[in-house]
């Protein structure tokens, strides 16, 4: 049986992953400013946006009912935040002060990386939950 995958959820996780994000990074503007750029928190900001949308193209729709969609759902949400993170690199710099541009590149890629990670161990997580409480309801 087709189950929703709760957003709330991993809206919740999300909330909570960013605001560690962001407690990490306001330490790093604290203890190495030099290396650090003060668009950090805009950069948590615009990855929690984007995360938030492309979970909701994911987990819209049951998991379970239509594997092809699920997957078609999770490529088109990957392509969303590919290009949403180019545009939002491109734009910054080209409006950007030149002496940050580095330390803002690294710090976003770092970011990247981290939520990437974050989106894809709650996927399996959630993946794996599901297809085992399937497979307990049909051993029953």
């Amino acid at each position: 049986m087709a189950k929703k995958i709760p957003i709330k959820k991993f809206s919740v996780r999300l909330i909570v992953f960013s605001a560690v994000v962001a407690v990490l990074s306001v330490i790093m503007q604290l203890a190495l400013p030099q290396y650090s750029t003060p668009t950090l928190p805009f950069i948590v900001l615009f990855f929690f946006v984007v995360s938030l949308f492309t979970l909701y193209i994911v987990l819209r729709d049951d998991i379970g009912k239509n594997q092809r969609r699920f997957v078609s759902s999770y490529m088109l949400s990957r392509l969303v935040k590919f290009f949403s993170c180019i545009l939002f690199v491109v734009l910054y710099l080209l409006l950007c002060p030149s002496g940050d541009r580095i330390p803002f590149v690294v710090a976003f890629l770092i970011i990247y990386f981290l939520y990437a990670i974050f989106e894809v161990v709650v996927l399996k997580k959630e993946n794996e939950s599901q297809y085992s409480s399937e497979e307990k309801n049909k051993q029953a």
